[in-house]
């Protein structure tokens, strides 16, 4: 299992937030290049890079910093946040990025998911985040009638390979995942799934870890890691087994 550090960007800076609530965020620090950079040399495999700004306002703002980021780590990045258009994800394919993460694009528009699937293919991510189990769009501010499982199992019949699936009223609040939440999607679908939301200890990464569920291969990391609960190498060491 995968550890991804995660890396948010609002107005040009790197900040963490409660529960996906724009106003309550953290700065954790001003050049988030800089910060990728210092992820990739304490251990990490991979990044999580979101664009908040992006997100809400439904087309990408910090796409050339992510850019940046993906060409000074010689990690893979993943990134999501507005993308909502064939012209980014074309431009993605073609850049540095190593997978791109759609969200509320393959939720209210199915063409554009295909669209997704045929220019990515297995370098696209679909995020399936949800309160009380039910997808949320529009930078988690908006809420559907559409079940995360049910969600997830018709990405799964569109050639869907890897989603993201976020709970996020745990998101940012330091109050453990919601595992059972998380196994049920796992037991539901046979695609890869990336889990987010709510790390706060090494015991929650042993508790996902414990559920043994081979499709679950990362999990997401914020606030836990910029406020120093545990580091990289000790996430590795759980996740890894040892």
């Amino acid at each position: 299992m995968i550890l991804y550090p995660a890396i948010d960007i609002q107005g040009g800076e790197c900040v963490r937030l409660r529960r996906g609530d724009f106003a309550d965020a953290t700065v954790f620090s001003t050049d988030p290049v800089a910060r990728a950079r210092e992820w990739e040399e304490a251990g990490a495999q991979a990044l999580h890079v979101v664009d908040l700004d992006g997100a809400r306002e439904g087309e990408p703002v910090n796409l050339e910093t992510v850019e940046e980021i993906a060409a000074r780590v010689s990690i893979p990045v993943q990134f999501g946040g507005g993308i909502r258009t064939v012209e980014t994800l074309e431009r993605i394919s073609r850049g540095p990025i190593a997978r791109a993460i759609i969200g509320t694009g393959a939720v209210i528009d199915q063409g554009f998911l295909m669209q997704a699937v045929r220019t990515l293919k297995g370098r696209l991510i679909v995020s399936v985040d949800a309160d009380r189990g039910m997808v949320t769009t529009h930078g988690w501010q908006e809420q559907t009638m559409v079940s995360a499982i049910r969600f997830a199992g018709f990405l799964q019949s569109q050639g869907v390979k890897h989603i993201l699936y976020t709970d996020i009223a745990r998101d940012g609040m330091m109050m453990g995942m919601n595992l059972d939440a998380v196994d049920e999607l796992a037991a539901a679908v046979d695609i890869d799934i990336i889990a987010s939301g709510g790390i706060s200890s090494l015991d929650d990464l042993r508790r996902l870890k414990a559920l043994e569920r081979e499709n679950i291969s990362g999990v997401i990391v914020g606030r836990a890691l910029y406020e120093g609960s545990f580091t990289v190498a000790e996430a590795r060491q759980v996740l890894e087994g040892k």
